[in-house]
Order: C-alpha cells, then sequence, then structure tokens
C-alpha cells in the first residue's frame, strides 16, 4: 500500500495551482533554541495553505461527468478556499458549507474565488452533515478535506519537495494534524526517502484526536473540540489517515493555546509573517519537545501551513503570547496601605518591567494589587522574583497559570461586591463564538437569576469567555447547573477561585 502512494504523490498534479513554497531557516529562533529550525513555507501558497493540493489532486482525477454535476465541500477555510480554487479553475461549479465560527476573512476568501458559500453550525462536524444532505438532494460531488486518498497523496507532495529541496534528511519533522491529511501524505512518503528521520505529528491539546488513537489504538470522537486553531478544530482522525498515520509516526505532541500563540510570534520575528493558529502548531511543537529533552545542534523541521487569521483576533494572540513563552508572571501581593507604598513595591520588583498594575482602595490597612511583571523565560527568575518580594515582608500569590485571573480578573480589578450578606455564585463560560452567541446565552439565563457580575470580551473567530456571577445561595447550584447542561455549553465553577476572593467577591 505505501509503494502505491509513494507512486501517487509522485505523480500528483497540484502544481496547476499550487507552487513549490520555499524552506526558510529560521534564524532567531535556530539561536533561541541552540538547534537549526527550518521553515516550511505553506504559508506562501496564492490561497496562504497547503490545502490548494489535496483539493486540486481530488477535484482533476474525477470523471468528466462528475466535473459536471459540480462540486461541494464542508470547511472551516482552508480546504474551502483549496476546493473554491480548484473549482474555478477547472470552470466547475462548486459549493462550500462552512461553520459560522468561520473567521470572516475565509469566508471572503472563499467567495473571491466564485464559490457559493453556506454557513451552517457551530463545527465542522456540523458542516459536513448539511453538506452531506445537499450532496444527496442535488447530486453534487463531495470533496472530503482529509479522509481520501487522492487528497492525501495532494498533501504528501509537500514532502516530496522537502527530499528535492534538503540536501541532507533532516533530524526531525513536525506536522500539524487536524484530520491528517498533510500528515498521512507526508509521514508515508518521509517515512520512505528518509527511514531516520523522526516524523512527529503535532495538534491542539483541546482537539487531540489523533494523540486519542495513539493511545486507544482505535479511532475516537472527541466529546468537545476547542476553536482557537480552527483549522485543526477536528472531532475524529480520519479512518484512511490513521492507516498511514500510526505506522509511520514517532509520536504525537500536544500544545496549548499560549504556547500557539508563542510560536506565531517565533514565526513573525523570524519571517515578519503572521501564521494562523493551526499553522504556528509544528514549530510550537519543536518547542515542546525542546523543553522536555536536550536536544542541541538538530536539524527540525516544521511545516507552517497555513496564514489565514482575522486582523482582530491578533490582540488576543498578542496578550497570550507572554504566558506562551512564560516571559509574564501575574501576582496577587498585599501591601500596606501607607503613602509612597507602590513606590516601594516597585523598588523590590528591581528592574524588571511591570506590565501591568491594577488596583483598588477598599480597606483603611492594606490594598491589594494585581500585577503583571516580565522575567526572563527559561530561568529562575520567577523563583528570584517571588524570592525577592517575600524578603521584604510582602504576601504574594502566584496567579500566572489561574484561567480565570489572566481571562476576566485582570480587566476587572476596581470594584467589589458590598456587604458580607450577599451570596455569589461564579461561573465561566465558553461558547463558539458567532453573531448572536452571547444573546443566546442571556436569553437562557438573564430572566431567570439575578446576574451580580458580568464580564464578556470578543476575540474573534475563538471561544467567547464570559465570567458571570449569580445571587444565589449554595443551595442552588443544582438547579443552576441544571440550565447550564441544557444551554450546552463548557462551563467551570469558580466560587472559590482565589483570583475572585481576592479582588472580585464580597468585602
Amino acid at each position: 500500500m505505501s509503494e502505491t502512494y509513494i507512486k501517487e504523490i509522485s505523480n500528483a498534479s497540484v502544481y496547476d495551482v499550487a507552487v513549490k513554497t520555499p524552506v526558510h531557516k529560521a534564524r532567531l529562533l535556530s539561536l533561541k533554541l541552540n538547534n537549526q529550525i527550518l521553515l516550511k513555507r505553506e504559508d506562501l501558497q496564492s490561497i496562504f495553505s497547503f490545502k490548494c493540493r489535496g483539493a486540486f489532486n481530488k477535484i482533476v482525477n474525477l470523471s468528466p461527468e462528475a466535473m459536471k454535476r459540480g462540486v461541494i465541500a464542508a470547511s472551516a477555510g482552508n480546504h474551502a478556499q483549496g476546493v473554491a480554487l480548484a473549482a474555478s479553475f477547472l470552470d466547475i461549479q462548486s459549493t462550500i458549507v462552512m461553520p459560522k465560527t468561520t473567521p470572516r476573512i475565509k469566508i471572503e476568501a472563499v467567495k473571491s474565488h466564485g464559490a457559493s458559500v453556506i454557513l451552517h453550525g457551530d463545527t465542522f462536524e456540523h458542516a459536513v452533515d448539511h453538506a452531506r444532505l445537499i450532496e444527496a438532494s442535488e447530486g453534487m460531488i463531495y470533496i472530503p478535506p482529509y479522509d481520501d486518498p487522492y487528497v492525501i497523496a495532494g498533501q504528501g507532495t509537500v514532502g516530496l519537495e522537502l527530499t528535492q529541496q534538503l540536501d541532507e534528511a533532516p533530524d526531525a519533522i513536525f506536522i500539524p494534524v487536524g484530520g491528517g491529511g498533510l500528515l498521512a501524505g507526508m509521514a508515508t512518503f518521509l517515512r520512505h526517502y528518509w527511514p531516520e528521520t523522526k516524523i512527529f505529528g503535532v495538534e491542539p491539546d483541546d482537539a487531540a484526536c489523533l494523540d486519542l488513537a495513539m493511545k486507544t489504538g482505535r479511532r475516537e470522537t472527541l466529546k468537545e473540540v476547542g476553536l482557537f486553531a480552527e483549522g485543526c478544530a477536528v472531532a475524529q482522525i480520519g479512518q484512511e489517515n490513521f492507516k498511514r498515520i500510526k505506522t509511520n509516526i514517532d509520536g504525537v505532541i500536544t500544545v496549548n493555546g499560549d504556547e500557539i500563540c508563542s510560536a506565531i510570534k517565533d514565526i513573525f520575528e523570524d519571517t515578519r509573517s503572521i501564521a494562523e493558529p493551526a499553522g504556528a502548531l509544528a514549530v510550537a511543537g519543536i518547542k515542546k519537545l525542546l523543553e522536555q529533552t536536550e536536544l542541541c545542534n538538530k536539524t527540525l523541521l516544521a511545516v507552517v501551513s497555513g496564514a489565514n487569521t482575522n486582523f482582530d483576533r491578533l490582540r488576543y494572540i498578542s496578550e497570550r503570547t507572554e504566558f506562551g513563552e512564560k516571559s509574564e508572571a501575574i501576582i496577587s501581593a498585599i501591601i500596606p496601605e501607607v503613602p509612597g507604598a507602590f513606590k516601594a513595591f516597585c523598588s523590590a520588583i528591581g528592574r524588571r518591567n511591570i506590565t501591568e498594575f491594577n488596583y483598588r482602595y477598599s480597606n483603611p490597612d492594606q490594598a491589594r494589587v494585581f500585577a503583571g511583571v516580565s522575567v526572563e523565560s527559561g530561568t529562575d527568575d520567577v523563583q528570584n522574583l517571588f524570592h525577592d518580594l517575600s524578603l521584604v515582608g510582602y504576601e504574594i500569590e502566584d496567579l500566572t497559570d489561574n484561567e480565570m485571573a489572566k481571562l476576566h480578573v485582570r480587566y476587572m480589578v476596581g470594584g467589589r461586591a458590598l456587604g458580607q450578606s450577599m451570596n455569589e455564585l461564579i461561573y465561566r463560560f465558553e461558547f463558539p463564538e458567532r453573531p448572536g452567541a452571547l444573546a443566546k446565552f442571556l436569553e437562557v439565563l438573564g430572566d431567570q437569576y439575578n446576574i451580580s457580575l458580568f464580564h464578556y470580551r470578543n476575540h474573534g473567530a475563538d471561544y467567547g469567555r464570559i465570567l458571570v456571577g449569580f445571587h444565589a445561595e449554595k443551595d442552588e447550584n443544582m438547579r443552576l447547573r441544571a440550565a447550564f447542561d441544557e444551554l450546552g455549553y463548557r462551563y467551570w465553577e469558580e466560587t472559590e477561585n482565589r483570583a475572585y476572593k481576592q479582588f472580585l467577591g464580597p468585602r
């Protein structure tokens, strides 16, 4: 079977719409990581993603009769652009079903290639179901995004190009994973030509369908899928893909959103291009592996798979980058409520840069401050900071890994609930961001319960994130949770969260 794929990849027809993308040496990242880091720049395709390869190879191999029926696809964006581009080049009618959570930049790009766009559902799976209904009712040809031999072969041409571009095989190659088309094609080809090279799949930890499949030995469906790296937001690895992947890779690396944001910055600093979250997965995977090992002076290659992201999402990416780099500490500190206390506190921090400082008067004797402090990543600087502050008598608490503090509290310091008698239950929610999502949330909860605290920020095509306080007794928790379960959004109770108690809870 591998020999068949090697032949199909070698003969794949992709270059009517795709280009042979360069391999870029990431000089700055190489110096930082003490290894030679290479980037395969699939973000430089005309649709800013590798997806045009597999889509074209599938469509160009359709029969003339099938082409006349037109093609339909479901996609969060990049496959959609690939199908639309291929159909336009071949003068074929195309319809694309996209989740409502798809970034606007991808929707407009698909339309620019002449495709009809239908927005349906919150997830890729919802879009697939709707596309299949249209396929059945209108007789169009469904173009799968990854689970298809022609698609896999088309994506595998990225690996073929690497064998033509590099004089020596790299020590390891890191490839992003969603449904597995790119990894299946590249791993099959590269395992044949460079058998000694390590091959790693990299996926978001909130959409780690391949990691689950490798651990259990079978394809399983994730109950929930994160949307930040929407290009890889897939609940189940492809069937044909998993057959090719499981015998041809050396491991799977999962990374979180902050680590992805840090990798986006790394790519920008070396290329001045902004990768989309899914496009930066492989670089994040390299960094994660190097944190856990002592690899040095090796050649490591990452596939930068795409650069389609909404401009308004850059705010969130920038904010989270420092956490991914572990270059900012978030602390809660008690200082005396006396003149000169702020100055003394800053002096104790030393020459470190203060990135954020929030305070609201609430006690005549002492003040609780929320501060962000730049620290040197990869060192003992965080421990040294806490030691320096504790040495001069400050009571300090580390909130760096407190998700509620990073997402909400830092923007809300300045007001506390009045009165010890007020009982408040605090919950944090995440929901697929789309027009009307916040209104739906309020429709379900707003009339039933007295809301005592509310914070919401829109981050583009990511999750919507809400912090809500309910004026309620603890014995009402079960009733609240029943309503939340009906709503269908992910939620966490944060009533006992230290950041809430210190800065927002009742006095």
